[in-house]
């Protein structure tokens, strides 16, 4: 049973933007945070950005200034905004929704290359 879905993702050049979003099933009752997590090839699984329920934020140093993450509580949405992308910022993006348990997307690949 899908409780949490992420379209999108892709492939990006270098210094270019991209936009994922996450969806999380109404089956998921008083979602708290909301964020996004990363994991590239090798590395250990990364807090990217989290939001409150009331829309204080979190990120990680090396996105912060072009990153932004946003919600909408009616929709059960999360969204994230990356821009200036670097090489680096290639990973499997997780979005994760907070409640009495920690929920996870399946993930979406993020691919910046020229």
């Amino acid at each position: 049973q899908v409780q949490l879905v992420e379209p999108g993702g892709g492939l990006v050049q270098p210094g270019g933007s991209l936009r994922l979003f996450c969806t999380a099933s109404a089956i998921i009752v008083s979602i708290n945070d909301m964020g996004w997590y990363r994991q590239a090839p090798g590395k250990e699984r990364e807090l990217v950005a989290v939001i409150g329920r009331g829309g204080n934020t979190n990120y990680m140093h090396s996105v912060k200034g072009r990153f932004t993450i946003s919600r909408d509580n009616t929709k059960n949405t999360v969204y994230l905004q990356m821009n200036s992308l670097k090489a680096e910022d290639t990973a499997v993006y997780y979005c994760t929704a907070k409640s009495t348990l920690l929920y996870w997307g399946q993930g979406t690949q993020v691919t910046v290359s020229s």
